[in-house]
């Protein structure tokens, strides 16, 4: 085995053959997502890992300027072979220099391990800590979509195949578009679900980033479900290797009257077939055994069109710096008072 060695990549294409010759892959080490995070403002750093010239593995780290600590997050990877040992502990020498470097004082992960003892134990030995905080979509809904549409229809919940076949025959219409300027529906229709549901939505400009730029690519839309001219649902929806992503939605207090999310639903596995695609990624739902959690709603809503559940590994922290220890106190109060 030859020596291994980390750098920069600066090529994009590079970069998405290894990415989406991998398994399991993640739209969250996406080149697409790194510049939308760059677009937001954050430092992005993307390195490949090589043995004899061979990329072996890759690692995309995004910078963190928050007031309860600088650190790096590292969404749905890195993407290494946990197996080599070599590599592993390449990877975590070249984390904790970038760290040192940008003054950051910590770097998060939540790789695409299934959550389980034996994981858990193996990242605890090399030096992380369980994360007071999740990283994204730990717990997901994953439904295959590879059968044919009369199929996937009989895996559903009596009620879930009923609404969906009402709302197929109502006259809600289902658009969708790559018009950033269009985000601004899901951002108001979102304001208004999250003051009904108590929670802190997301930026504008996150929304409007993600379709400026996976949509360059056709890697993401926005859904709009109207009745006549009004907007009932908004939903960013990315399409990233074999996986269609429900990753943003939002909905009007109107939409309860209607089959509206259930024909989101269903045109989105509909549009996610056309493309080949072998996957319905439903996005976060509750932990097991967290019926009072804020996700529990709508985890019943998701599980209702058939499909499994994975729980990919908690996020695990490196301290760099001891002042991470004031970030890891911040962040369990703030858990505790947002009941999340």
């Amino acid at each position: 085995m030859g020596k291994i060695k980390a750098r920069i990549i600066e090529d994009k294409s590079e970069w998405e053959k290894f990415i989406l010759g991998s398994g399991p892959k993640s739209f969250l080490q996406s080149w697409d997502w790194g510049d939308v995070q760059s677009n937001l403002g954050n430092e992005i750093f993307r390195y490949g890992f090589y043995e004899n010239n061979k990329l072996i593995g890759v690692s995309q780290y995004i910078g963190q300027n928050a007031k309860r600590g600088r650190h790096l997050i590292v969404p749905g990877g890195p993407i290494i072979d946990w197996s080599n040992t070599i590599l592993v502990e390449r990877w975590i020498s070249t984390s904790k220099d970038i760290s040192k470097k940008g003054g950051y004082w910590f770097f998060r992960i939540r790789p695409e391990l299934l959550d389980n003892a034996q994981n858990r134990t193996k990242l605890e030995k090399l030096g992380f800590v369980s994360s007071p905080m999740h990283l994204h979509s730990e717990n997901t809904w994953i439904l295959n979509i590879r059968s044919g549409e009369e199929e996937i229809m009989s895996g559903m919940r009596k009620n879930t195949r009923y609404m969906v076949r009402k709302a197929i025959k109502s006259d809600l219409k289902a658009e969708t578009t790559i018009d950033f300027d269009k985000v601004d529906i899901l951002y108001d229709l979102q304001k208004k679900t999250a003051k009904r549901h108590g929670f802190v939505g997301f930026s504008k400009d996150l929304f409007k980033a993600q379709i400026e730029i996976f949509g360059r690519d056709d890697l993401a839309k926005l859904y709009l479900i109207k009745k006549e001219k009004e907007v009932l649902v908004a939903a960013i929806i990315i399409f990233y290797g074999d996986y269609a992503y429900y990753h943003h939605s939002a909905s009007s207090e109107k939409s309860r009257d209607y089959p509206a999310s259930y024909l989101l639903q269903w045109q989105v596995i509909k549009d996610a077939k056309k493309r080949g695609l072998s996957y319905y990624n439903f996005w976060g739902i509750a932990p097991k055994g967290r019926a009072d959690h804020r996700f529990s709603g709508v985890t019943t809503f998701k599980k209702g069109f058939g499909g499994k559940r994975i729980d990919w590994l908690h996020a695990m922290d490196y301290p760099v710096d001891s002042r991470y220890w004031l970030t890891n106190t911040f962040e369990k109060i703030r858990k505790k008072i947002r009941n999340l």
